[in-house]
């Protein structure tokens, strides 16, 4: 009985003692270098993030600059207006029209 008790201390000592306290230094080692690597990229995502929220603004400016002049938004602007006013005109006509055709009917 005392050499069971004996393998089985040294069976402890030297194999199951180091194995687990390689296995705690393994699963402790992952857990750093997963948590870096994710502050890394949560990084990287971050700068890239902006980096094309400057892009995209810069683009919007560069669109606003050089696609629509205020000399030609002038125009389109005076063009709608006068097309409105036209639609307007009809509108109040026939609205007019349809006024004295009812005060017709009601006598």
């Amino acid at each position: 009985m005392d050499h069971f008790a004996f393998d089985m201390n040294w069976w402890v000592t030297v194999i199951q003692i180091p194995v687990l306290g390689g296995m705690f230094w393994l699963i402790w080692h992952i857990r750093n270098e997963s948590e870096n690597a994710e502050r890394h990229l949560r990084d990287l995502i971050d700068t890239r993030h902006s980096q094309m929220r400057e892009g995209l603004a810069a683009f919007k400016l560069e669109v606003a600059k050089t696609y629509a002049s205020v000399a030609e938004m002038r125009e389109l602007e005076s063009r709608l207006v006068g097309h409105l006013l036209r639609i307007e005109s009809k509108l109040d006509a026939t609205a007019l029209k349809t006024e004295a055709l009812n005060a017709r009917k009601e006598r």
